[in-house]
């Protein structure tokens, strides 16, 4: 096994800091998906996703002489993605986004719609009902304000904890478990049928 697989993310960040690109494509393989797919549940365009995506990265190059740990990479990561969102939102003359009393336009609520992996072909109807909840989970993502949203992203694609969540997005551990909490129940509800 490569040692650099069993490493945590903290240490292959400390690795890359002191010159191991390695490292960086061990933790860049590790983290691109969720980051990618939070990217793209927030500002909900492929395109701006993949800009942002991007910027994140550079930033982390930027930043590595400077690392230090002080909290798990994933809240590090997702402190810079979510800085990065703010800072786009800022400039996009869009910065009521992190308000949760701001609901998305119609055209910013369309989900993207992720195609689920293919059924057992003898079981169609199963493979129907899968893919109908898919789009209903996605269209309730949508319909979350975004703070909301982004708590659920954070804690579902990066498996961060309430108070990493408060930590990457400065707001205080109660706020982050308040908007977590609220996400969840709309999504329970929102998926009531299927239950």
């Amino acid at each position: 096994m490569d040692a650099s697989a069993a490493a945590s993310d903290e240490q292959l960040m400390l690795a890359y800091r002191d010159g191991d690109a390695g490292a960086f494509d061990t933790l860049y393989l590790r983290h691109k998906g969720p980051v990618y797919r939070y990217m793209l549940r927030q500002c909900r365009d492929a395109g701006v996703a993949d800009e942002l995506f991007q910027d994140v990265w550079m930033n982390l190059i930027r930043a590595r002489d400077s690392y230090t740990v002080q909290a798990k990479f994933t809240t590090y990561i997702y402190t810079l993605a979510h800085n990065r969102l703010i800072d786009h939102y800022r400039k996009a003359g869009q910065a009521q986004w992190m308000s949760l009393d701001v609901e998305p336009d119609e055209a910013d609520s369309a989900p993207v719609v992720a195609e689920p992996a293919a059924a057992p072909r003898d079981e169609p109807e199963k493979h129907l009902d899968i893919k109908q909840q898919a789009a209903q989970l996605l269209h309730v993502l949508g319909e979350l304000p975004p703070p909301q949203r982004e708590a659920f992203v954070m804690q579902y694609e990066g498996g961060m904890s309430v108070e990493e969540i408060a930590d990457a997005t400065g707001v205080t551990r109660e706020t982050a478990k308040s908007r977590l909490r609220y996400a969840l129940a709309k999504i329970r509800q929102g998926l009531s049928a299927w239950q």
